[in-house]
């Protein structure tokens, strides 16, 4: 069974930017600006800002014309890149730049100040409330498109200038689930446990609630040669191109899992060999899955069985299968479970750890590999070391030239959602800082994260454009942009990349490692303590990392600036490892682990009052929270603000027409939104965009329930109805 080409010529955009690609846009030698042989003496050759596909790009020009051009010459973009990519260098010169410090004044507008003394306010202010209310009245929020320095360094000033336990990142709200499944099957936390360009070869691969077409267009040109099966409620970009699309029930992706591995033991499709060779737990595992016939999982799912055995039969008949899961598994209060049940899928296949086959996550934010290994993640220190283990902690610690007892205790530590929400409660933070989130945008429950962050007593806010928060924030602190500065990224691929400089950033503007060292030593730290160089914090890092999961001690600027292809874990005196698992798995005893689960409904469920599902993801020309892509008017123009998709029956029985505003109302609030009607949407479910702010906002409908494992917010399923906006 072959799919069709994709439309789009693999979903790959290398023409015009601000339009969708063509199949003529596929060839780079067709599109406009057409890719040489190589990069220009006067480029700069760095990554996209954007998503952990981290495209190659060469820069050149001024900074009021930027160009950016495809690097031909790196395996996973080869030349393409999507419509953020192209437009990437617009956010340098956006009009509301942010340029110099603000201070809110006592009329309560954001005024300007100099750098002295807005930092000098800040530290005061930590100073003050830590002596009155202890080290955790003040709490930390990074996030994933940070670079390995600033979320190391990050980590470490929470961890010392602050004493701070509370400190996570906004991956949470977007790899947690996947990591803490990965960890307890491989071993080991890393997204793709293989390179991207081992998907060329594929068979078959199952993409469980991903939508690359979309979300990171150039991976679908290393899908081309396979047959996809696509499992997601919508028939997106990339169900369009699938050979099976099978499409749940929203928040029954977990019972779908299930069933597919019945099938793959109850048809004779188990790799017994590998399965005893190479594993632990299957029985156990089979014990809770041998109840979830096909027939029961049509009836939960709406999957129909024979279409469940098609899935199952095409994986194992395959030479080369691969299973991939995305947000739309993995956002839920089940999410870890449901990652671990396709692991548990994949290990019965006996996918993982073998040449040409494999199991993976496809992380989405730009470093939200990276961002996680380094030490600004809840409980976690540098290369993935544990603060619970004393072991680990000594070795930190021997680094950052402190005593172990220095760090603060692992049980101190929350969530990014559990942080935002122990706000203004008894023992809860009193003041937060925040460096590249935006979480009132990007955090479910929006409505009620906006009244805890209205109670705080000092909000501080580094980033480059006048983000939501930034705007609700006491203190904001201009930064450096991507093209601005020097540093490193980790990819969905666990390659180590380098970000390098084309601008020096614009007067007023200071690198976030400096206005973090700067702050530490105002908080009585020694200088030496923090560098702002980074180059010397990457060689810390190498330092932090040596022998830890996510080893870093081979890998140095010299080594990345050549050229080579570094992935970890890559020990010094060691080559990098592209591949982990051929040999053995990350566990002491070198098997994987199957992970026994149970299907669960979601935290809520539609009844009469809210009779429809509620989901959300992204679209092709915005990214995220949408603070720099609402910035570039061509991703403007073709994505302009909110809509909800819906079937026209749904949209006809609530009064509602094509092009009409709609209410999407919850029991937590309403958001705002143009009708679009698609008649290939289930008549039971509609989809909202999270990018959009103020009314716009669909995290002011999305339910706050924490996957007890991960502390994942479920932002995919809820239950609304849909009424006219006045």
């Amino acid at each position: 069974m072959r799919r069709a080409p994709h439309p789009d010529g693999g979903g790959a955009v290398t023409g015009a930017p601000a339009t969708p690609a063509t199949p003529a846009a596929a060839d780079p030698a067709a599109a406009p600006g057409a890719v040489p042989a190589g990069p220009a003496a006067s480029e700069t050759s760095t990554h996209c800002p954007y998503c952990a596909l981290q495209c190659a790009t060469l820069l050149g020009g001024p900074r009021h014309a930027v160009r950016v051009r495809p690097d031909p010459g790196f395996p996973v973009n080869r030349g393409s890149l999507c419509q953020k990519g192209w437009t990437a260098a617009t956010v340098l010169g956006a009009p509301d730049r942010l340029t110099t410090p603000l201070l809110r004044d006592a009329a309560g507008r954001l005024a300007p100040v100099d750098w002295d003394r807005a930092l000098g306010h800040t530290a005061e202010r930590l100073r003050r409330l830590r002596a009155a209310h202890g080290p955790d009245s003040v709490a930390v929020l990074g996030g994933g498109g940070l670079t390995n320095e600033k979320a190391y360094l990050l980590g470490k000033f929470a961890r010392l200038a602050l004493g701070t336990g509370r400190v996570d990142y906004n991956g949470r709200f977007c790899m947690s689930a996947a990591a803490v499944a990965q960890q307890a099957a491989f071993g080991l936390d890393r997204g793709l446990p293989f390179p991207v360009t081992d998907l060329d070869a594929a068979d078959v691969v199952l993409l469980a609630g991903s939508n690359p077409a979309e979300t990171m267009p150039p991976l679908m040109r290393h899908l081309e040669r396979a047959d996809l099966i696509v499992v997601d409620p919508r028939r997106t970009r990339t169900a369009a191109t699938a050979a099976l699309h099978l499409r749940p029930v929203p928040g029954t992706d977990l019972a779908l899992a299930l069933g597919l591995f019945h099938l793959t033991v109850s048809e004779g499709l188990l790799d017994k060999a590998y399965v005893a060779e190479r594993t632990n737990g299957f029985d156990e595992t089979w014990a809770r899955a041998s109840a979830w016939w096909p027939e029961r999982v049509e009836a939960v799912t709406g999957v129909p069985a024979a279409e469940l055995r098609t899935a199952a039969r095409m994986l194992a008949g395959a030479a080369g299968a691969y299973v991939l899961t995305g947000r739309g598994a993995e956002q839920h209060s089940k999410g870890a479970d449901t990652v671990a049940a396709f692991a548990n899928l994949a290990l019965a296949l006996g996918l993982p750890g073998r040449p040409g086959r494999g199991f993976g996550t496809l992380t989405g934010q730009g470093n939200g590999q990276g961002g996680r290994e380094m030490g600004q993640k809840a409980g976690q220190l540098p290369g993935c070391r544990s603060l619970a283990d004393p072991a680990d902690r000594a070795h930190v610690a021997r680094v950052w030239g402190v005593a172990p007892d220095r760090l603060p205790a692992p049980g101190n530590g929350a969530g990014a959602y559990e942080i935002l929400d122990a706000i203004g409660s008894p023992g809860g933070p009193r003041a937060l800082l925040v460096f590249g989130c935006n979480p009132l945008v990007s955090a479910p429950d929006a409505t009620r994260v906006g009244r805890r962050l209205a109670a705080l007593e000092l909000l501080v806010v580094a980033d480059f454009v006048p983000s939501e928060t930034a705007l609700a924030a006491d203190v904001v602190l201009p930064v450096t942009q991507w093209a601005e500065e020097e540093g490193t990224l980790t990819s969905l691929e666990g390659r180590v990349l380098r970000r390098r400089r084309l601008l020096d950033p614009p007067p007023g503007v200071r690198p976030d490692p400096a206005v973090i060292a700067e702050l530490a030593v105002r908080l009585g730290e020694p200088a030496a303590r923090f560098p702002a160089d980074p180059r010397t914090v990457f060689e810390e890092i190498r330092a932090a990392t040596r022998g830890a999961p996510a080893d870093y001690s081979g890998i140095d600027y010299a080594r990345l600036d050549a050229g080579e292809a570094l992935y970890w874990p890559c020990p010094e005196g060691a080559g990098p490892t592209p591949r982990p698992f051929l040999d053995r798995f990350a566990h002491p005893d070198g098997r994987a682990r199957f992970t026994p689960v149970e299907h669960r409904e979601a935290a809520e469920r539609p009844d009469r009052r809210f009779p429809l599902y509620a989901t959300t993801g992204r679209v092709l020309a915005q990214y995220q929270s949408g603070a720099q892509t609402r910035r570039v008017p061509e991703l403007l123009e073709a994505a302009p603000g909110p809509f909800v998709q819906v079937h026209p029956d749904t949209a006809a029985r609530a009064g509602l027409a094509d092009g009409q505003r709609a209410r999407i109302v919850s029991a937590r609030g309403a958001t705002v939104a143009e009708v679009r009607c698609d008649a290939t949407l289930r008549t039971d479910t509609v989809f909202v965009p999270f990018h959009f702010p103020g009314a716009g906002r669909a995290n002011l409908f999305t339910h706050a329930a924490l996957d007890p494992r991960s502390g994942m917010p479920e932002f995919k399923v809820c239950a609304v109805r849909l009424e006219a906006a006045p």
